[in-house]
């Protein structure tokens, strides 16, 4: 089963939602912002992408600019950060059993297809 971590107001996850419903795959849809992800769910999403927590957040977004841009914050608290904002996060996450991607570049997505 495919899951899609989506922002329906984000043009980028739309794009990439095209490629999951395309595919012809099961999927489902988890739009993060209204239906936010527990610390564990986003910690595992980080092992699953193979990235460090720091490469998911959105660094232009208004919050992180005034509220975290210059503090050294651990992966720990990153990933509390995000799970508090997640407007921080990336979109859209694509994952399946093994593996998930960030799908920017939307290419990115056919990894996990």
């Amino acid at each position: 089963m495919i899951t899609i971590y989506h922002n329906a107001r984000c043009k980028k996850s739309r794009e990439g939602l095209e490629i999951v419903k395309n595919s012809g795959k099961e999927y489902k849809i988890r739009e993060y912002l209204k239906e936010p992800l527990s610390e564990e769910e986003l910690a595992e999403l980080i092992d699953k992408m193979n990235i460090s927590p720091i490469q998911l957040v959105r660094k232009n977004e208004k919050i992180w600019k005034e509220e975290y841009k210059d503090k050294d914050l651990s992966d720990k608290e990153l990933i509390t950060v995000m799970t508090r904002n997640p407007k921080l996060i990336e979109r859209p996450i694509v994952e399946n059993d093994r593996e998930a991607v960030i799908g920017r570049p939307a290419d990115n997505i056919d990894k996990v297809l």
